[in-house]
Protein backbone atom coordinates (compact mmCIF):
# COMPACT_ATOMS: atom_id res chain seq x y z
CA UNK A 1 0.00 0.00 0.00
CA UNK A 2 2.57 2.34 0.66
CA UNK A 3 4.84 2.51 -2.77
CA UNK A 4 7.93 5.13 -2.97
CA UNK A 5 8.25 6.46 1.11
CA UNK A 6 8.75 10.04 -0.51
CA UNK A 7 7.18 13.41 1.39
CA UNK A 8 4.66 13.59 -1.38
CA UNK A 9 2.77 10.35 -0.91
CA UNK A 10 3.56 9.71 2.91
CA UNK A 11 0.90 12.86 3.22
CA UNK A 12 -1.65 11.55 0.65
CA UNK A 13 -1.60 8.40 2.77
CA UNK A 14 -1.84 10.43 5.23
CA UNK A 15 -4.95 12.80 4.49
CA UNK A 16 -6.48 9.77 2.82
CA UNK A 17 -6.63 7.62 6.41
CA UNK A 18 -7.79 10.71 8.35
CA UNK A 19 -10.72 11.13 5.31
CA UNK A 20 -12.28 7.61 5.13
CA UNK A 21 -11.85 6.93 9.17
CA UNK A 22 -13.93 9.82 9.85
CA UNK A 23 -16.33 9.29 6.72
CA UNK A 24 -16.24 5.83 7.91
CA UNK A 25 -17.37 6.46 11.65
CA UNK A 26 -19.31 9.48 10.79
CA UNK A 27 -21.51 7.03 9.07
CA UNK A 28 -21.48 4.53 12.01
CA UNK A 29 -22.85 7.22 14.13
CA UNK A 30 -25.32 8.68 11.41
CA UNK A 31 -26.88 5.53 10.35
CA UNK A 32 -27.53 4.66 14.30
CA UNK A 33 -29.03 8.17 14.44
CA UNK A 34 -31.23 7.33 11.91
CA UNK A 35 -32.45 3.93 12.91
CA UNK A 36 -33.81 5.34 16.23
CA UNK A 37 -30.20 5.06 18.45
CA UNK A 38 -29.07 8.62 19.53
CA UNK A 39 -25.63 7.52 22.14
CA UNK A 40 -23.47 8.25 19.28
CA UNK A 41 -24.96 11.52 18.84
CA UNK A 42 -25.02 12.23 22.13
CA UNK A 43 -21.63 12.02 21.89
CA UNK A 44 -20.74 14.10 19.41
CA UNK A 45 -19.92 11.51 16.73
CA UNK A 46 -22.24 13.15 14.55
CA UNK A 47 -19.97 15.30 12.82
CA UNK A 48 -17.18 15.19 9.73
CA UNK A 49 -14.74 16.29 12.27
CA UNK A 50 -11.56 13.94 12.35
CA UNK A 51 -10.90 14.95 16.06
CA UNK A 52 -14.25 13.00 17.43
CA UNK A 53 -13.55 10.17 15.38
CA UNK A 54 -9.51 9.66 15.48
CA UNK A 55 -8.46 6.86 18.24
CA UNK A 56 -4.86 7.91 19.64
CA UNK A 57 -3.53 4.65 19.95
CA UNK A 58 -5.11 3.37 16.28
CA UNK A 59 -3.34 6.77 14.75
CA UNK A 60 0.15 5.55 15.89
CA UNK A 61 -1.03 2.41 14.63
CA UNK A 62 -1.49 4.15 10.88
CA UNK A 63 1.74 5.87 11.06
CA UNK A 64 3.16 2.34 11.30
CA UNK A 65 1.42 1.60 8.28
CA UNK A 66 2.66 4.60 6.25
CA UNK A 67 6.17 4.81 7.34
CA UNK A 68 6.79 0.39 7.40
CA UNK A 69 4.33 -0.51 5.67
CA UNK A 70 2.32 -3.28 8.27
CA UNK A 71 0.38 -3.37 11.40
CA UNK A 72 -3.03 -2.05 12.05
CA UNK A 73 -4.82 1.02 12.88
CA UNK A 74 -8.44 2.10 13.54
CA UNK A 75 -10.84 5.23 14.19
CA UNK A 76 -12.52 5.40 17.80
CA UNK A 77 -15.03 2.90 17.80
CA UNK A 78 -18.52 4.28 17.40
CA UNK A 79 -20.80 3.06 20.23
CA UNK A 80 -24.03 1.71 19.21
CA UNK A 81 -27.06 0.24 21.41
CA UNK A 82 -29.06 -2.36 19.66
CA UNK A 83 -31.73 -2.53 21.64
CA UNK A 84 -32.37 0.75 20.29
CA UNK A 85 -32.52 0.47 16.84
CA UNK A 86 -35.07 -0.68 14.70
CA UNK A 87 -35.40 -3.77 13.20
CA UNK A 88 -32.76 -6.07 15.67
CA UNK A 89 -30.12 -7.42 14.23
CA UNK A 90 -31.13 -6.00 10.89
CA UNK A 91 -30.90 -2.43 12.06
CA UNK A 92 -27.41 -3.29 13.55
CA UNK A 93 -26.25 -4.59 10.28
CA UNK A 94 -27.21 -1.77 8.33
CA UNK A 95 -25.53 0.76 10.97
CA UNK A 96 -22.37 -1.61 10.27
CA UNK A 97 -22.77 -1.63 6.35
CA UNK A 98 -22.56 2.10 7.04
CA UNK A 99 -19.04 2.69 7.13
CA UNK A 100 -17.67 0.18 4.59
CA UNK A 101 -20.63 1.48 1.95
CA UNK A 102 -19.44 5.36 3.02
CA UNK A 103 -15.86 4.14 1.98
CA UNK A 104 -16.97 2.77 -1.44
CA UNK A 105 -19.33 5.90 -2.16
CA UNK A 106 -16.32 8.16 -1.67
CA UNK A 107 -14.22 6.33 -3.27
CA UNK A 108 -16.28 6.31 -6.05
CA UNK A 109 -17.06 9.78 -6.09
CA UNK A 110 -12.99 10.49 -6.09
CA UNK A 111 -12.60 8.06 -8.92
CA UNK A 112 -15.50 9.55 -11.27
CA UNK A 113 -13.52 12.21 -13.17
CA UNK A 114 -11.24 9.26 -14.19
CA UNK A 115 -13.95 7.16 -14.98
CA UNK A 116 -15.50 10.12 -17.21
CA UNK A 117 -12.55 10.57 -19.21
CA UNK A 118 -11.12 13.93 -17.50
CA UNK A 119 -7.61 14.44 -17.78
CA UNK A 120 -5.72 13.66 -14.60
CA UNK A 121 -5.54 16.28 -11.74
CA UNK A 122 -1.72 17.77 -11.26
CA UNK A 123 1.17 16.07 -9.18
CA UNK A 124 0.67 16.36 -6.19
CA UNK A 125 -3.42 16.50 -6.33
CA UNK A 126 -3.10 13.30 -8.23
CA UNK A 127 -1.14 11.53 -5.93
CA UNK A 128 -3.76 12.53 -3.00
CA UNK A 129 -7.42 11.38 -5.52
CA UNK A 130 -5.26 8.35 -6.19
CA UNK A 131 -4.75 7.66 -2.83
CA UNK A 132 -8.15 8.63 -1.57
CA UNK A 133 -9.38 6.42 -4.12
CA UNK A 134 -7.19 3.33 -2.63
CA UNK A 135 -7.52 3.64 0.50
CA UNK A 136 -10.85 3.97 0.89
CA UNK A 137 -11.41 0.66 -0.99
CA UNK A 138 -8.67 -1.25 1.50
CA UNK A 139 -10.86 0.32 4.07
CA UNK A 140 -13.59 -0.63 3.37
CA UNK A 141 -12.37 -4.75 1.95
CA UNK A 142 -10.83 -5.02 5.47
CA UNK A 143 -13.46 -4.33 7.34
CA UNK A 144 -16.44 -6.59 5.60
CA UNK A 145 -13.74 -9.90 6.69
CA UNK A 146 -16.99 -10.94 9.54
CA UNK A 147 -14.15 -10.85 12.43
CA UNK A 148 -14.83 -8.42 15.50
CA UNK A 149 -14.38 -5.72 16.38
CA UNK A 150 -14.60 -4.97 12.10
CA UNK A 151 -18.14 -4.46 10.70
CA UNK A 152 -18.07 -8.19 8.76
CA UNK A 153 -19.53 -9.88 11.45
CA UNK A 154 -22.12 -7.58 12.68
CA UNK A 155 -23.24 -7.10 8.68
CA UNK A 156 -23.15 -11.38 8.64
CA UNK A 157 -25.41 -12.25 11.74
CA UNK A 158 -27.86 -9.21 10.03
CA UNK A 159 -28.14 -11.27 6.77
CA UNK A 160 -28.06 -15.13 8.61
CA UNK A 161 -30.83 -16.78 9.63
CA UNK A 162 -32.03 -15.52 13.37
CA UNK A 163 -30.76 -19.08 14.88
CA UNK A 164 -26.78 -18.46 13.72
CA UNK A 165 -26.80 -15.19 16.03
CA UNK A 166 -26.00 -17.24 19.52
CA UNK A 167 -23.70 -19.29 17.77
CA UNK A 168 -21.86 -16.33 15.90
CA UNK A 169 -22.46 -13.18 18.75
CA UNK A 170 -19.58 -14.90 21.17
CA UNK A 171 -17.06 -14.88 18.93
CA UNK A 172 -17.55 -10.23 19.50
CA UNK A 173 -15.18 -11.38 22.74
CA UNK A 174 -12.54 -13.43 21.31
CA UNK A 175 -12.54 -11.39 17.59
CA UNK A 176 -9.94 -8.89 18.77
CA UNK A 177 -7.31 -11.28 19.94
CA UNK A 178 -7.97 -13.74 16.71
CA UNK A 179 -7.20 -10.47 14.55
CA UNK A 180 -4.37 -8.77 16.66
CA UNK A 181 -2.58 -12.76 16.13
CA UNK A 182 -3.30 -12.96 12.31
CA UNK A 183 -1.62 -9.52 11.93
CA UNK A 184 1.43 -10.36 14.64
CA UNK A 185 1.74 -13.71 13.43
CA UNK A 186 3.65 -12.83 10.16
CA UNK A 187 3.39 -13.61 7.04
CA UNK A 188 1.20 -16.90 7.68
CA UNK A 189 -1.26 -15.28 9.20
CA UNK A 190 -0.90 -11.51 6.57
CA UNK A 191 -1.56 -14.47 4.57
CA UNK A 192 -5.25 -15.97 6.03
CA UNK A 193 -5.97 -12.19 5.82
CA UNK A 194 -5.06 -11.03 2.54
CA UNK A 195 -7.01 -14.22 1.11
CA UNK A 196 -10.03 -12.94 3.17
CA UNK A 197 -10.09 -9.18 1.64
CA UNK A 198 -8.08 -9.22 -1.21
CA UNK A 199 -10.88 -10.51 -3.38
CA UNK A 200 -13.50 -7.91 -1.87
CA UNK A 201 -10.83 -5.32 -2.66
CA UNK A 202 -10.31 -6.07 -6.35
CA UNK A 203 -13.68 -6.85 -7.08
CA UNK A 204 -14.69 -3.14 -5.23
CA UNK A 205 -11.52 -1.69 -7.61
CA UNK A 206 -12.62 -3.18 -10.74
CA UNK A 207 -16.41 -1.59 -9.77
CA UNK A 208 -15.55 1.79 -9.13
CA UNK A 209 -12.10 2.38 -10.99
CA UNK A 210 -12.71 -0.10 -14.14
CA UNK A 211 -10.11 -1.63 -14.21
CA UNK A 212 -7.88 -4.35 -12.10
CA UNK A 213 -5.47 -3.25 -9.46
CA UNK A 214 -2.11 -3.22 -10.45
Amino acid sequence: MVGRLDPETILATLIAFVVAITIHEFAHAWTALKLGDDTAARLGRVTLNPLAHLDPIGSIGLLLIVFLGFGIGWGRPVPVDPNRLRWGHRGMALTALAGPLSNVLLALLFALPYRLGFPAAPDTLGVVVQRLVLVNLLLAAFNLIPIPPLDGLKILLGILPAFWYPVLAPLERYGVGILLVLILFGSLGGSILSAMYSPVYRLLFRLVVGEAPV
